[in-house]
């Protein structure tokens, strides 16, 4: 018998309005929403596993870690189809991603929420269940790495981001779309991530992998309070292809000798950073000083993926190799 795995993390699906505080808080229980499904066809098959009520800020990434810990025990049972993880939509992609990284397992691993509390009027907490449910039950999902599923679209952990602070589309994959959709009873996929990576890392985290976002005019001094206070490794949200002001060099060229791994990316929402320009503080100059290349990943998910890799013991050249696409 085919079973999923409903594991609360808690988030805006989780909550109703409180009179007393004039906002929504944590509310319904994993019970309150299983009950909401059962006798429903392919939702009798169901096991939740209560892990926290928590809001989606309160998720860490040691949080994370217990959670790819909890997924990877259920998969490892000839009974369970597969796993959804329901998780407030904030850093959901950030635990998606995670779980991409380490969970070791090929069978589906869904992430979803809801952007409306269970007050409000077109609460999308249960119809996102469904689907995610679905997406769980069918075999196409096999292989494709951790999955979020929002609004009957599926998209791949490795390329969605949350891009609105309220649409019920937030989620989306901007620069090559979704993998595919739901539509009533059936689970459609459309293609397949052809630079999908499935990282395999063991799972452990440190607390000193950082992320700065690059503006103009920024000052040095955030570089060098996490030099001095033992930064393991940086990811620059950098400007455009991959480039910072040229007053960072300096202290990029002091993180790098002092053994702090410095990863690049774009504060662009698509593309992806590359080494094409050699002024002063440009992608090229700043790979010559020993930074590393992040691809296509924005900065929250390449700070995952350095942190695990810092973690995992890799030296600069596997690092790069990591991030390489």
């Amino acid at each position: 018998m085919n079973k999923v795995v409903l594991i609360f993390t808690g988030g805006t699906i989780a909550m109703k309005v409180d009179q007393s505080s004039g906002g929504a808080i944590p509310t319904l229980t994993s019970d309150d929403l299983i009950n909401t499904l059962s006798g429903l066809g392919d939702f009798n098959n169901l096991i939740a596993h209560e892990y926290s009520s928590m809001p989606s800020p309160f998720i860490t990434p040691n949080n994370m870690r217990e959670l790819a810990d909890i997924v990877e025990d259920y998969l490892s049972k000839d009974d369970i189809k597969g796993v959804t993880v329901v998780h407030g939509t904030d850093v959901l992609e950030e635990t998606a991603f995670y779980l991409n990284s380490t969970v070791k397992s090929n069978k589906p691993i869904v992430l979803t929420g809801s952007m409306k509390n269970a007050s409000e009027l077109g609460y999308d907490g249960l119809t996102n269940l469904v689907s995610s449910v679905k997406v769980c039950l069918s075999d196409e999902s096999i292989g494709r790495g951790v999955l979020v599923v929002m609004n009957d679209t599926i998209n791949s952990s490795y390329e969605v981001t949350k891009t609105h602070t309220l649409s019920l589309d937030t989620f989306k994959s901007i620069e090559f779309g979704p993998l595919g959709i739901i539509d009533q009873d059936e689970v459609i996929y459309y293609r397949n991530v052809s630079h999908f990576k499935k990282f395999s890392l063991d799972n452990k985290i440190n607390n000193q992998t950082h992320l700065v976002k690059i503006y103009a005019g920024i000052s040095n001094d955030y570089l060098e309070h996490l030099i001095n206070t033992g930064a393991k490794g940086i990811v620059l949200e950098a400007l455009g292809r991959g480039n910072v002001p040229p007053n960072l060099i300096t202290s990029i060229d002091k993180a790098v000798k002092a053994g702090i791994h410095i990863v690049l990316v774009s504060r662009c929402f698509a593309g992806r950073v590359l080494d094409t320009y050699a002024y002063p503080g440009g992608g090229k100059d700043l790979t010559n000083h020993g930074c590393i290349l992040g691809g296509s990943l924005n900065g929250q998910k390449a700070r995952i993926l350095l942190m695990l890799a810092i973690s995992n013991n890799l030296n600069h050249n596997e690092i790069k190799k990591l991030f390489k696409i």
